[in-house]
Order: structure tokens, then C-alpha cells, then sequence
């Protein structure tokens, strides 16, 4: 295969691009390679990853997957010329996961290209858990042909085929899409998203080739394992107008027993997957005659919800928290002049446009966002620095107008409602303020269970500035606020460069499930764009209007994401007091149901949410019944019991608790519930 530029790619493998001191005319000239564990070690200018990774043990080499210079992902062929800290990526890594599936989804697209000519390829990233590719070809692809898909790989991969990247002009990248690949998609890009790039880099694997950054595996034969799993419709470039795509969700490992291991957690993700349980458990339920995305609450999952939203509620009143509430849609307007129009347009429902009796047109969105409005509510009077800090609170309903390929269950909707606080505070008030809504957020993990959380500091990309407001010595204090916090705070945390919102950076919480599933859920974010674009003001002790300084917060993030992300972590066993119902009041036999309804109104009365079964099943059946409905407690009555004035009480997936009097059964339960355990 020949490139563009008339000349067949280099072919960096494993071992022929190795640089030794006898075939690097550079090699007497040593570089400084600092490794993870502080040690500096000398090696000749142009040693590679591999090189490093071999100096330290077979064992490691093997493993090695690329390398990480000075924070840099890269290919582990690639020539060192400079002194830097090295890490190597293996797979037991985010960098390692990423790495591997990105190379996996492109080892996909050449089986598809072997097994269907013609086809064409638009994105194909790693995803948090596995990769896809985005793939327009005549062919509609089926569940026979996924099986047919994964065979190739897998045969790809025995060939032991170099994973060559090779960089060359943009306009050189142009002509190869048109004329050899004959891709309009990377042409597309390479014209219009790469316009200003002078330089790119393609990646060659035996008869593929791809417009990609990389890195990539060295080989295909790391690759040993591979599961297809579904293929969903999906547009070019996300743009419902542009061309029709079929996307094929995969996911590929280094051995046969990760991926063993992966499927059984998939499967035990099946089982906690809370749509399923939220349509078994009546929690909630989504129609589409009401709205694809639009999330209805049931009783009981509204109960569960309340109980989370007072918990809250509660607990920000003690930390000074006012309540607000705003209206659901908003003049189109007040978000041009946020921003949040302009930056977010594609995700935003279409505005709607209102004549009033003049004639005159005026224009409104369904509300994206909470916190134009609270800046409005904070300029509507007059602001002293000894007002702050102002802390305004609302569980406000957003919309936002997500693919429909995209929208799952309660974990991403198109309406939802965040528990949004803007705390609105003097530059000396900042870090303890950020400090607090840090606080708060643990307070809320630890309460609810989630005690493996990972700390982000989502900070801008200095290199594409037009990307967010403000100016780059405004982001510099925003950013050393943030890091101030959160190293005052004690918590460990890494660095997301890119990942801040336009309007500043944010520590972001990304907790861990019982199945080790990563979920972003509450955010601190710091804002000194807004506060100028509102022009928010407060008058200080020297009589002049200084600005105020704005927190983002929202521990929750999102009550339904929360909630979906909950019943899947607990499998739907609830703590006693988020249980929608605590306790089921089960009688053997009709001779006590007067005493088992009056066991019930004593627990009602303590404040207990309590059934009452009086079905003329065996007590067996109930029990069953009561378990699968994962009910925390169940109050077995007869006749022995009323004797006694006691009942009989049974704890969910723990069995036979004993028996005791109707006043110690309902203090234990309270006890529980008021400590939340």
C-alpha cells in the first residue's frame, strides 16, 4: 500500500523501531527519564517506550501498551528527544483501557472493511466502557454479522499486523482520503474541523488506514479477546440533518478471562439495570405518548425522591441556604446574554415563538440552565459585602434536547431536575466557601452510600481559549481557587484539562458503584465570567460596587441521574429510610387481622412508612413476595404474637430477626431510619 505522498508508510513495530546505540547516530547524546517512582534514569536520545519498559523487566515490556511522557499519552515506538518524566500505560489503567479500545474500534473498522467493501467510517472512540464505530454502509447490519465481525477481529489479530502511525500534511492527508481511501468523512474533517492544522497524523494497519491522534497498541495481537453487542442508528458529525449511520458497540480485552469477567458483571448490571427495576419495583415510568426522555415519578419512586430532596433540603438550611423557585421556560434573551445559548445551542430545545396582541415577537426557551435566573433574583436589589455570602437554593426542572440514541432511562433524560445552589460570595470569602459546598458533597456520599469517589479539577484548555468566556488571568485565579480548596480539604484529585464548563473550572465527583461503574454526579464549579455578564455587583466596606464572585453547586447533579445511578448501586435494596415502603405488616391467618391493621397504625403513627397484607395466601407465599418486592422489614402476626402484644419481625435477604414488643420494634426501626443507615 502506498500513501499520497508516493512512498509506502514506515513500519513501526515492536522490534524494528527500536533505537540502539548502534543504529541512532544520536545515541551518544543521553536524556534524563524520570519514571513514576521519582527515580531518574539515563538513556540515548531516541530510546523509545519499549526501550524504557525493557530496561525495567520482560515482564512490564509485555504489558506495555504505549507511554505517558511529561502527561502525554503516545505510541511506545516513538522516538524520545528530550528529557521527561515516563510512565508506561498497561491495561490496568483509564490511559491503558483507552489505549486498548481505541485501537480495538479501529481493528473493528478493518473487519468491517474485509467483510463489507464499501463501507465508510465516521467516529470510532473509546467510551468508558469499550468503543464503538460509527459506520455508513447499504449493508444493515444484524446480530449473525456481529458474530461474523468479531471472528475477523479476532483473526486480524493472530496476524500480528503493525499498528503504524505515519504523519504527513494536511493537504497531502486531503489528497490520500480522496484518491486512495476515498473517504468523504476525513476529508470533511481534515477541511473543515482540522483547517488550521499544518500537520496530522494517519494510523496504518495492514489495508486500513485512519485519520486519527492515537496512540495506538504497537500489534494487533494484544488484542484477545472481543464481544460485539449492539448496533444502534446514530448521523454523522450527531446532526439528525446529515447522513444516516449505523453505530456498532463493542468491547475488547487483553485476555479470555477479563473479558469472562466483564460478562459477568454485564450480567449483573442486567439485573440492577434500573429501568428494569424501576418498572418491577413501580418506582417509575417512561411513555411515549408523553415524550421519549421525559421521565413520569410513581408513587413510590416520588417518595424516594422526597426523602432524598428533604434530606437535602434539611441539611442546607442548616448551612444557610434561602429557597427559590423559577419558572420552566425563559425568555430566549436572558440566555444569549449567559451565554448558554450560543455555547449550547445543539443540545437545547427548538425556542418558542410568541406573538403577543401588537404583534410583536418575543422568543422563549424551555430552561437550560437555573442559574441565569438566580443571577437576576440576586440583582434585584441592592447587595452590601456584609449580605454575603448569599446562598440561593431551588430544585429546579432543566431541559435539554439530548439524541434520542443517547437518552437512558433516569441516567440521561431531556428533563430533569437539579439540585442547583449559586452561592454568591466576596473574592476573600471564595476558597472557604468552595471548601463547604466540597463538604456538603462528601456529607451527601457518605450518607447515601458511596464511599469510592474519585476527584476531578476540570480545568480549560489554554489552547483553544475561544472556547470559554472571561479572560485567561481571570481562568488563572479561578483555577488556583479551585486547587487551593481542594488541597486545604485534604482530597486527592487529578487533572481534567478541557473538562471545564465555558464559565469556569469545577471539581467534579465521580463516584464508583457496587459493580466498580463510574458515574460523574455532584460538581463545584467557579464562575467569574457571570458575575460581568449580569453585571452583578455588591458595595464594599470603601463605599465602591466591587464583584461578587459565583459557586455552581449541585451535589445531587441530577435527581433523576442520581436516583437511576442509586437503585442500580443498592440493586434496588434501599436504606431503611429511602425504602419507599419500610415495613409490610403480614398476618397468618384471619382470626388477627384486627390486631395486624392495629400493628400498622401504630407503625403509621411512628411515622413508618407500613402495609398491610391481608390476602388470604399462606405465609410463605407473602414472605416470598415480600422479598422480591425487597421490602427492608416484614412484621409477621398470629396468634402467639397477639397474645403477647409482640410481633414477629423478619429483615429483607437476612431472614428471622425475633420477636418483640410492638413499642421496641417500632423504636428499633426509627432508630434506623433517624440515623440513616
Amino acid at each position: 500500500m502506498r500513501t499520497a505522498t508516493g512512498r509506502r508508510p514506515h513500519r513501526h513495530g515492536l522490534e524494528t523501531t527500536r533505537h540502539t546505540m548502534s543504529d541512532n547516530l544520536e545515541s551518544q547524546v543521553m536524556l534524563s527519564i524520570t519514571l513514576p517512582d521519582g527515580t531518574i534514569k539515563l538513556f540515548p536520545k531516541g530510546s523509545t517506550g519499549l526501550d524504557i519498559a525493557l530496561s525495567i523487566g520482560r515482564r512490564l515490556a509485555d504489558a506495555a501498551l504505549a507511554v505517558m511522557i511529561d502527561g502525554k499519552a503516545a505510541d511506545l515506538s516513538m522516538p524520545i528527544g528530550m528529557d521527561c518524566t515516563l510512565s508506561i500505560i498497561t491495561f490496568d489503567s483509564a490511559e491503558g483501557h483507552e489505549v486498548f479500545w481505541h485501537s480495538a474500534s479501529h481493528i473493528m473498522a478493518s473487519a468491517v472493511e474485509e467483510l463489507f467493501p464499501g463501507a465508510r467510517f465516521g467516529a470510532g472512540p473509546a467510551v468508558e466502557q469499550g468503543f464503538y464505530y460509527d459506520i455508513a454502509s447499504s449493508h444493515r447490519f444484524n446480530e449473525d454479522d456481529l458474530r461474523s465481525i468479531e471472528k475477523k477481529m479476532l483473526e486480524i489479530a493472530g496476524r500480528d499486523t503493525p499498528i503504524v502511525r505515519e504523519e504527513m500534511t494536511r493537504e497531502a492527508a486531503i489528497e490520500f482520503f480522496k484518491t486512495v481511501r476515498r473517504d468523504p468523512y476525513k476529508v470533511e474533517i481534515l477541511e473543515d474541523t482540522l483547517k488550521n492544522v499544518p500537520t496530522v497524523s494517519l494510523y496504518h494497519e495492514g489495508g486500513f488506514t485512519d485519520l486519527c491522534t492515537g496512540p495506538h497498541l504497537p500489534s494487533t495481537s494484544r488484542l484477545k479477546a472481543v464481544r460485539l453487542f449492539n448496533i444502534s442508528s446514530s448521523f454523522w458529525r450527531g446532526d439528525s440533518s446529515r447522513e444516516s449511520m449505523q453505530r456498532i458497540y463493542g468491547i475488547a480485552f487483553p485476555s479470555e478471562k477479563l473479558l469472562k469477567e466483564h460478562l459477568e458483571r454485564l450480567e449483573e448490571a442486567r439485573k440492577r439495570d434500573h429501568r428494569r427495576l424501576g418498572q418491577e419495583l413501580k418506582l417509575f415510568m417512561l411513555s411515549p405518548e408523553i415524550g421519549s426522555g421525559l421521565p413520569v415519578w410513581l408513587p413510590k419512586g416520588a417518595i424516594i425522591r422526597q426523602e432524598l430532596e428533604t434530606f437535602l433540603k434539611d441539611e442546607q438550611r442548616r448551612r444557610g441556604y434561602l429557597p427559590v423557585y423559577t419558572p420552566h421556560i425563559g425568555n430566549i434573551e436572558l440566555y444569549k446574554r449567559s451565554g448558554h445559548y450560543p455555547y449550547y445551542s445543539d443540545s437545547q430545545f427548538p425556542p418558542l415563538t410568541y406573538h403577543d396582541e401588537d404583534g410583536k415577537q418575543e422568543q422563549y426557551l424551555l430552561k437550560p440552565m437555573n442559574c441565569p435566573h438566580h443571577h437576576l433574583i440576586y440583582s434585584s436589589e441592592m447587595r452590601s459585602y456584609r449580605d454575603l455570602p448569599i446562598r440561593l437554593t431551588e430544585f429546579g426542572t432543566v431541559y435539554r434536547h439530548e439524541q434520542s440514541g443517547e437518552l437512558n432511562g433516569l441516567v440521561r433524560a431531556r428533563g430533569f431536575t437539579q439540585d442547583d445552589s449559586h452561592i454568591y460570595c466576596r473574592p476573600d470569602q471564595l476558597v472557604d466557601e468552595i471548601c463547604n459546598a466540597i463538604d456538603l458533597t462528601q456529607f451527601v456520599f457518605r450518607t447515601l452510600g458511596f464511599d469510592a469517589v474519585e476527584t476531578r479539577l476540570s480545568m480549560h484548555d489554554p489552547e483553544n481559549q475561544t472556547k470559554y468566556g472571561g479572560t485567561p488571568e481571570v481562568w488563572e485565579q479561578a483555577e488556583k481557587d479551585v486547587k487551593e480548596a481542594a488541597d486545604r480539604m485534604g482530597i486527592k484529585y487529578f487533572i481534567g484539562i478541557g473538562e471545564a464548563s465555558f464559565y469556569g473550572p469545577k471539581i467534579d465527583f465521580i463516584v464508583r458503584d457496587a459493580l466498580g461503574r463510574k458515574w460523574q454526579l455532584g460538581t463545584v464549579q467557579v464562575d467569574y465570567v457571570m458575575p460581568e455578564r449580569f453585571d452583578l455587583t455588591y458595595v464594599g466596606n470603601d463605599g465602591q460596587k466591587h464583584r461578587p464572585v459565583v459557586i455552581h453547586r449541585a451535589p445531587f447533579g441530577s435527581m433523576e441521574r442520581f436516583i437511576g445511578v442509586l437503585i442500580e448501586h443498592t440493586a434496588g435494596n434501599f436504606p431503611l429510610w429511602l425504602a419507599p415502603v419500610q415495613a409490610v405488616v403480614l398476618p397468618i391467618a384471619e382470626d388477627v387481622h384486627d390486631y395486624a391493621a392495629g400493628v400498622r397504625n401504630a407503625m403509621l403513627a411512628a411515622g413508618i412508612r407500613t402495609e398491610l397484607d391481608l390476602r388470604s395466601e399462606k405465609i410463605g407465599k407473602k414472605i416470598r413476595e415480600s422479598e422480591l418486592s425487597k421490602i427492608p422489614y416484614m412484621v409477621v402476626v398470629g396468634q402467639k404474637e397477639e397474645e403477647k402484644g409482640a410481633v414477629s419481625l423478619r429483615r429483607h435477604r437476612k431472614g428471622d430477626e425475633g420477636t418483640l414488643s410492638i413499642q421496641d420494634m417500632i423504636e428499633r426501626l426509627r432508630e434506623e431510619i433517624d440515623r440513616k443507615a
